[in-house]
């Protein structure tokens, strides 16, 4: 499986420290103590960091290998996070239907395909709770780039994909914190609550 693969080195995203803009959140209080899922978690760096500010948190991918060492890595820092391998687009599987106060995504949406969108888009809105808070990372239009993967969104795509079943507080700027040079990417952050 291509994402098991990745994770056998180290891909460009898979940082040993979260990303600075979900730390921001943390420390502005728009992420708060409760019941937290950190879709797309990889290695769980970020699913650490809210366990660690207060959070009940489960941390879901698909890679087998990025769980077993995010598993390995909440182990040796005495942190508890309940890690999951599955795929998002059946989060219904998985969890009840309003099960999280927060839901946070880095870099997992701009990796999704126009199919899968309104899927993942369902699947967030059903395992949150009524007003809960939903999180989302992802490279901006404003990155230059000459990949395919992962897409460059704008903010109306963003709008348009979300908006029907979530109200929008806020998209702005952001940085992308990853292992390639130059070492921050241009992105938006998405802060909506649902619907």
């Amino acid at each position: 499986m291509f994402w098991n693969e990745v994770y056998k080195g180290t891909p460009p995203w898979d940082l040993d420290h979260p990303q600075s803009a979900f730390q921001a959140l943390i420390q502005s209080g728009e992420i708060r103590p409760g019941r937290a899922l950190d879709i797309g978690c990889g290695r769980g760096e970020n699913a650490i960091m809210l366990a660690m500010s207060g959070c009940d948190v489960t941390g879901m991918d698909l890679a087998e290998n990025a769980i077993s060492d995010a598993r390995a890595k909440a182990v040796e820092r005495h942190i508890k996070v309940n890690f999951v391998v599955g795929n998002v687009l059946q989060m219904d599987r998985f969890f009840k239907e309003g099960e999280f106060d927060v839901v946070i995504d880095s870099g997992l949406f701009h990796v999704m395909t126009d199919e899968e969108r309104p899927v993942f888009t369902q699947q967030v809105h059903r395992i949150l709770r009524e007003g809960g808070k939903y999180f989302m990372l992802c490279f901006s239009d404003k990155e230059p780039g000459e990949y395919e993967l992962p897409r460059r969104l704008s903010k109306a795509e963003i709008e348009s994909t979300f908006s029907p079943l979530f109200n929008i507080v806020y998209i702005k700027d952001a940085v992308f914190d990853s292992l390639l040079s130059p070492s921050s990417r241009k992105a938006y952050l998405l802060s909506a609550t649902r619907n």
